[in-house]
């Protein structure tokens, strides 16, 4: 039995970006999550699947409510598996796709039985990817499939507009098919354009202004950084401290320590006021 790796995950909604050197099948039963590869996105639910090709950067962000299978695929266990090569190829270049009822029952009785025998995960995955390739198999991969659209709208894309609404939503959930509407625009060609203009997929974008906004507040209230996180969209201090150390490179507590350390910029006037007052009287 090729080793292929199963889980049943409910992807929550803390903002996750990275690659990985295996092919992943990405299924829901229930719930959504907003995905995006290379500047594609879409939604991933009980009706719609993705393929992402192994090296292939993206980022998602779950609803907290989503049941989701993941199936990750060494390359070198595709030889080993019944039409492998066939199979290789649905990972030529990143792929969303339909999931018709039967296809959703299925994977929902596969979720079952793979949290009542985890033990049993290899056949359960082999069942699984063999049930997918017997449904693409008649569903054929577009010509253009994964390819960013060429035709972007940027005017439409009111960067100053959309940043002042995201700021406004700051502590609450934003999805990107809510920033498509503000543009008019489809979900997958907002992501595109998206990208296309500013070099980053949304989603990363509103995690950038939450965690700007949260370094102002670190550095310059005395609000306690349990509520900046949730001023700023974070569920709590944990993913708030990550995130902001990834993007900073410093946690948010040693920020304020090192920040309170440095006289502010009317603190620095004030002591050269006093020092030049004596001469200037």
């Amino acid at each position: 039995m090729p080793h292929l790796e199963l889980r049943a995950k409910n992807l929550d909604a803390d903002h996750v970006a990275h690659a990985h050197d295996h092919h992943q099948l990405i299924l829901a039963t229930r719930g959504a999550t907003e995905l995006s590869i290379e500047g594609r996105g879409d939604r991933i639910t009980g009706s719609r699947g993705c393929l992402i090709p192994c090296g292939r950067h993206h980022d998602y962000r779950g609803d907290g409510r989503n049941r989701t299978f993941v199936l990750d695929i060494p390359a070198t266990s595709l030889p080993a598996l019944r039409d492998g090569e066939a199979i290789g190829r649905l990972f030529e270049r990143p792929r969303f796709f339909a999931v018709p009822p039967r296809l959703n029952r299925l994977a929902a009785s596969l979720m079952q039985q793979l949290e009542c025998c985890p033990a049993l995960h290899s056949e359960i995955a082999a069942l699984l990817l063999r049930a997918l390739y017997l449904h693409l198999e008649v569903e054929p991969l577009p010509a253009d499939a994964g390819v960013a659209a060429s035709a972007c709208f940027s005017e439409r894309l009111d960067l100053t507009r959309l940043n002042a609404w995201i700021d406004r939503h700051l502590a609450d959930e934003i999805r990107v098919e809510q920033l498509a509407a503000l543009c008019a625009l489809s979900t997958g060609h907002f992501h595109a354009c998206f990208r296309e203009l500013t070099g980053v997929t949304p989603l990363a974008h509103v995690q950038r202004r939450r965690l700007d906004h949260a370094r102002a507040l670190v550095t310059h209230s005395g609000l306690s950084l349990g509520h900046i996180a949730s001023l700023v969209g974070f569920r709590d201090h944990g993913s708030f401290s990550r995130a902001y150390r990834r993007r900073f490179a410093i946690s948010p507590s040693r920020a304020r320590r090192e920040g309170r350390a440095l006289p502010s910029l009317g603190q620095e006037h004030r002591s050269r006021g006093q020092a030049v007052a004596p001469e200037s009287t």
